[in-house]
């Protein structure tokens, strides 16, 4: 029991360590960080409750449904009302990087749930499949997230277009991610180079969020370019 609790909770910590190294201005409070993480955690539960009426009620009716609705909408949707509503507005979300931070804490919180139950259905062997794609596929949801809601809240302009991306997008990667899964029969072949534009897409977020950072700070980056997306 120990090993698939370590198993299944250490991907999620060593993710959300990662991205939040990557502030280089402002560092978060850990102890709010983590509490945001243990309300992605407790996320699982009302949507597992949601996921588990569609499927007793004969609602999913295909696997586009199952994807795009049932995982993809529900999920992404928890996560950015939590993120919004509660996050957003806080005090100490104050430069556009907090988004990232934020959202991958949030994300990685209800993975890290998902993922320790999964393991103790079906085994701690899975452990390493599950932490190269569901874990870090969830922690690249909520940092592309988290970056539109940052960069909503501190840049000019029209904010709400910013708000209604941060979950639009997610939630179509999500569905793209999980239709790939549930629905090819060569699915490897497609979900490798999927995470590898997932991880440069992410990544490209990460970066783009310390320079609104720095410009939000008026201090120097090293790194000049247009802010388009």
């Amino acid at each position: 029991m120990l090993g698939i609790l370590s198993a299944g909770i250490a991907p999620g910590l060593a993710l959300l360590s990662f991205f939040y190294l990557k502030d280089e201005y402002e560092a978060e409070p850990i102890p709010y960080v983590l509490r945001t993480f243990i309300y992605g955690a407790l996320l699982v539960f009302p949507i597992m409750f949601i996921q588990h009426v569609l499927q007793v009620e004969n609602l999913i009716k295909s696997e586009f449904v199952d994807a795009f609705i049932s995982s993809g909408m529900f999920e992404e949707l928890f996560k950015w009302l939590l993120l919004y509503y509660v996050i957003y507005r806080n005090v100490e979300f104050d430069e556009p990087f907090d988004g990232i931070v934020y959202g991958a804490s949030v994300s990685l919180g209800f993975a890290t749930t998902e993922n320790i139950f999964y393991l103790f259905s079906h085994g701690v062997e899975h452990a390493f499949s599950r932490a190269l794609l569901p874990v870090s596929s969830h922690a690249l949801f909520g940092v592309i997230m988290g970056f539109y809601l940052g960069k909503a809240k501190f840049t000019e302009g029209l904010k709400v277009i910013g708000v209604i991306v941060a979950l639009i997008l997610p939630t179509v990667l999500h569905g793209f991610y999980d239709f790939i899964l549930i629905s090819q029969e060569n699915w490897l072949y497609m979900i490798m180079p999927f995470m590898i534009f997932l991880w440069w897409l992410g990544l490209r977020k990460v970066k783009m969020a310390k320079i609104l950072s720095a410009k939000h700070f008026n201090k120097p980056y090293p790194i000049q370019k247009t802010l388009h997306s």
